[in-house]
């Protein structure tokens, strides 16, 4: 078990890393899960991800097909719901296909531009806009078939592995 609670990069039910494996069927095939499971990004979720071309450092995108669980009292999907999704692209953005890099939001911030709905496929797509030796911060977007949902901007403290 790690120092970091917070950073337990070994699952404690099969010692297996954790890292990206590739959906082999179904209407996630060709992209990549998260295994073993953040237990509360899979409640959440699940969201997915796949790289955008060839290559180690080919834009990363991800997705997430919200369900009915993910409402508001509105119909529409809750803010929670979409901050973690946005959280969930962080990192995929931030560390790319390299399942390396481990660490922690310090900050973010979220701009919600329009609404979502259940059962529609919200895509998110960013970059890092620098990159430290401890500090990754990192901007994105959330959509809808290319309407805006959310807009984010999110600082990561890596972790070194020892």
């Amino acid at each position: 078990m790690s120092e970091h609670t917070h950073d337990k990069l070994e699952s404690e039910t099969t010692g297996l890393r954790s890292g990206l494996v590739k959906v082999a069927e179904g209407p996630w095939a060709g992209w990549y899960h998260w295994e073993p499971v953040d237990h509360f990004e899979e409640h959440a979720g699940p969201f997915y991800c796949q790289p955008e071309g060839e290559g180690p450092d080919a834009p990363i995108v991800c997705g997430f097909i919200p369900e009915a669980k993910n409402r508001n009292g509105g119909g529409n999907i809750h803010g929670g719901a979409l901050m973690t999704f946005a959280d969930y692209a962080l990192f995929m953005i931030g560390g790319g296909m390299d399942t390396s890099v481990h660490g922690v939001t310090m900050t973010m911030n979220c701009e919600f531009v329009g609404a979502a709905e259940p059962g529609r496929l919200l895509t998110a797509r960013g970059e890092v806009v620098r990159a430290g030796g401890s500090v990754v911060f990192v901007r994105g977007i959330i959509d809808d078939a290319g309407r805006n949902v959310l807009a984010f901007s999110a600082t990561i403290k890596r972790f070194r592995q020892g």
